[in-house]
Order: structure tokens, then sequence, then C-alpha cells
């Protein structure tokens, strides 16, 4: 199968006053269509770093990214972006903040019937057809991530990046979301990239998960398949062998790197220094 993204040995460094700092080195991965991929790591690993250059807001040091054939250079509709924060207008209801981006968009190719029918279309999707009215300040956390995923799903992109867009949402509200996100994507089909520190949420959503490893120079450590059936239900895999072992390889992972990253700092941390008794009376 012909990937619809090619993430090609890309590294990226950032000037710093010391000189500069390799953020990302030959990171290498290929997304077919349809896939759900989640990226998790450490703090600092640099996987937002990856997703920008993905949505062509940072322009690797070294490599390229391809998609359909096409090198990214700069943004573009068909990458839409869902940030941990909404980033909604606060003076425009849902639909208006959802119509912006389909006029973008769509302005010159459908009327205004259309775009009213597609607008209405994306917020049923994300069940706030019934709020679409409301400001922000009238409607919840969820409801607000709700709305800027319509938004950007209304853009038709052909991948949706998600930096982790659920994390600032309480439990309950997160696990609706994430229902949701797995409704919407067995829909539409959509080709999703999203980064989670979630590992719960990793192995409920993906197809594949990209493990990061720690920074400086940060790269793909494993990738591990997902091979559960779907649809899924939360409930039931809470007692899914399969599930347990998957969520037990992403936390190994996790702490073998946590655990080489404490021992490098305990190694380069400064002795105290040791005194003589004597010397230190006579001063």
């Amino acid at each position: 199968m012909q990937p619809i993204l090619d993430i090609s040995t890309i590294d990226m460094e950032f000037p710093t006053p010391s000189g500069p700092f390799t953020a990302l080195k030959e990171v290498s991965l290929r997304i077919n269509k349809g896939e759900f991929v989640s990226l998790i790591g450490h703090s600092g690993c640099g996987k937002s770093t990856v997703l920008n250059i993905v949505a062509g807001l940072y322009q690797a040091t070294r490599g390229g990214v391809v998609l359909n054939g096409k090198e990214v250079s700069e943004p573009g509709p068909e990458r839409a972006v869902v940030f941990q924060n909404h980033s909604l207008l606060p003076w425009l209801s849902a639909f208006e903040n959802v119509e912006l981006a389909v006029k973008q968009v769509f302005g010159r190719d459908k009327s205004k019937a259309e775009m009213k029918e597609w607008i209405e279309y994306n917020l049923h999707l994300v069940h706030m057809d019934h709020a679409m009215h409301k400001r922000p300040d009238e409607i919840s956390g969820g409801m607000k991530q709700r709305v800027g995923i319509a938004r950007a799903l209304a853009m038709q992109p052909e991948i949706l990046l998600m930096d982790e867009p659920f994390g600032a949402l309480d439990a309950l509200t997160r696990a609706h979301m994430q229902d949701s996100l797995m409704e919407i994507q067995s829909e539409l089909k959509n080709t999703v990239i999203m980064i989670t520190h979630d590992v719960d949420e990793a192995v409920l959503l993906s197809d594949r998960i990209v493990m990061m490893t720690n920074g400086p120079a940060a790269t793909i450590g494993e990738i591990l398949p997902v091979n559960l059936e779907r649809p899924r239900e939360r409930l039931a895999l809470a007692s899914d062998a399969e599930y347990t072992r998957l969520r037990a390889d992403v936390l190994r992972f996790l702490y073998e790197k946590q655990r080489k990253v404490e021992t490098i700092q305990t190694e380069q941390k400064p002795k105290k220094p040791k005194f003589n008794k004597t010397e230190n009376k006579a001063a």
C-alpha cells in the first residue's frame, strides 16, 4: 500500500545562544490512508515538533515530509490541526466558528445553502448540532473542543493532526470525546496523527503507537501495532489480555527511557565538595 504521508529522515535544530539544539534526529515514519497513529513519549521528546513539521509550521533542518507525492513546505487545508486549546473566537457562535473555516476552504465551490448544510453536518458529527448557535462562553470545555474538531473536519482534510486534544478535560469528558472520535473515524475513515501522554488513550484509539525516545536528538524508539478489533468498547477491553499486553509494552518503554534519563542526570550531577575539617576550623 502506498503511504499517504512519508516523513523521511527529518532532523530539527533550533538556534540557541550556546549553539544549535538538536530536537529531532533521523525521524522516519510512513502512514497509510485511514490509519490512526499516536505519538507518545516523555515531555521534551519532540512529539509536537514532529506534528508542527507535518503541519507545515516548521521546516525540518534536514529531510522532509511528502503528502500524496507533494512536499510539505507550508500550512494547508489538507492538514487540519486540533490543539489542546480549542482556539474558538469568543464573539462567534459554534456555527460561525466552523463557518470561518468552511468559507476559507470552500467559499468558491459551495453555495450558501451547501455551506450551511455542510457546517450543520460536521457539528452533528461531534454531537453539537443542539448548541450550534451558542457562543464559547455558553458551553462547557468538552463542547468547545467538539466545535474545534468540527471546524477541523469541515475543512475536509486529508490528515487530521491532533496535539493532546483532550489533555485539558476531566476524565469523564475525555472518555466521551474518545468515544466520539472513534465514531467519527469509523464513519469518515480519517487519517489521524495524535499526540498523547495517556497510555490508555493511545491503545484505545490507535492502529499504531509511535514511541519517541527522550531528547535532545529524539527519534522513534519503537512502533507498536495495535491489532485490536474495531469497533472498540472500553469496558470490554479492560479485561482483554491483548489490551493489557499492549498497555504494558508502552509503559515498559516509557519507564525504561525515564530510568535512563534519571541515571544520566545522576551521573552528571555535580558532586558536593569535601572540606577538611581542620582547614574549615582554621578559616
